[in-house]
């Protein structure tokens, strides 16, 4: 006489759908963190060719822009030779550098002028912003 057994074996199988979806969470986790790497929030400028050492990594740079139809910004916020000291000058740290980014075709008048507020603020030394030959 032949015993059946009371349970009866399975075969296992694997469920696809759960692994589609933690692919897609991981496809959608992945393109989330790295757009958080990228820089979205950069000035459009035409920097000049130049060869430059890489700069040291500071805490929080100040950086002042001049655009090619001669805007000034101070950390992209914008603001005007007349009120270029006065919106500097919190923003500064003891002997922190301000990094100067002009388009080349800004007007050297506009970067000059620029550049003497910001020593009326209180910089005293500039780092100028080139873009790698």
């Amino acid at each position: 006489m032949k015993l059946r057994k009371t349970r009866q074996q399975r075969k296992g199988r694997i469920e696809i759908i759960p692994m589609i979806d933690v692919m897609f969470f991981l496809l959608a986790t992945f393109m989330l963190a790295s757009l958080s790497l990228q820089k979205l929030d950069a000035i459009k400028l035409n920097l000049p060719q130049g060869a430059a050492a890489p700069m040291a990594q500071q805490a929080a740079p100040v950086t002042l822009s001049i655009t090619a139809d001669n805007h000034v910004l101070i950390n992209h916020q914008p603001t005007s030779l007349a009120k270029l000291a006065q919106t500097l000058k919190p923003l500064l740290h003891t002997d922190q550098t301000v990094i100067v980014s002009a388009d080349e075709h800004a007007q050297q008048g506009t970067v000059v002028h620029a550049m003497l507020a910001a020593q009326s603020a209180g910089v005293v030394h500039f780092l100028i912003a080139v873009a790698h030959e």
